[in-house]
């Protein structure tokens, strides 16, 4: 069973890309050279996108794999397959990361127990409702990493197939 995403790295300082490069390598077992590309939003970073193939955990262990570098920005994407959802994961340096399941369509599903407890938080006053859902939806991160992604449009992508 496999799937196709994409990963991509919004924001890099030069320093840590050889090191993007070589946990991206290290979770899709095969040699990774990004072509990376200066990130307009913010000067003196770098930008790249990968699209790959691979088991449909590969989208997870790259969020786990990048996550730990404050200063990145990244998403990665994992398009549904028979047996698996597809997945968003979305990171920034001042919000942490973001996880999300995706339907075929591309569209967030939340899950019922969140929806409930973001419900519950609100009837309680703790919260907007309003709020929580949007931060179910990835609201915040969105906002955040729409400039960057506007930054990269017509960036080079390149292809690679997990080995197994």
């Amino acid at each position: 069973m496999t799937t196709r995403g994409v990963l991509y790295v919004h924001s890099a300082p030069r320093a840590l890309c050889p090191h993007v490069e070589w946990a991206v390598a290290g979770v899709l077992g095969t040699r990774v050279s990004l072509d990376w590309i200066k990130q307009p939003a913010v000067p003196g970073t770098w930008r790249a996108e990968l699209s790959w193939q691979g088991d449909p955990a590969s989208a997870s262990k790259l969020a786990s794999a990048l996550r730990g570098w404050h200063l990145l920005r990244f998403e990665v994407t994992a398009e549904p397959c028979a047996g698996a959802e597809g997945e968003r994961y979305s990171s920034t340096p001042q919000l942490g990361i973001f996880h999300a399941v995706t339907g075929p369509h591309g569209d967030i599903l939340i899950p019922e127990d969140r929806l409930r407890a973001a419900m519950e938080r609100a009837a309680r006053g703790e919260t907007d409702l309003a709020e929580e859902v949007s931060r179910l939806l990835g609201q915040p991160w969105d906002d955040e990493l729409e400039t960057f992604r506007h930054a990269g449009e017509g960036a080079p992508v390149r292809w690679l197939h997990q080995v197994v």
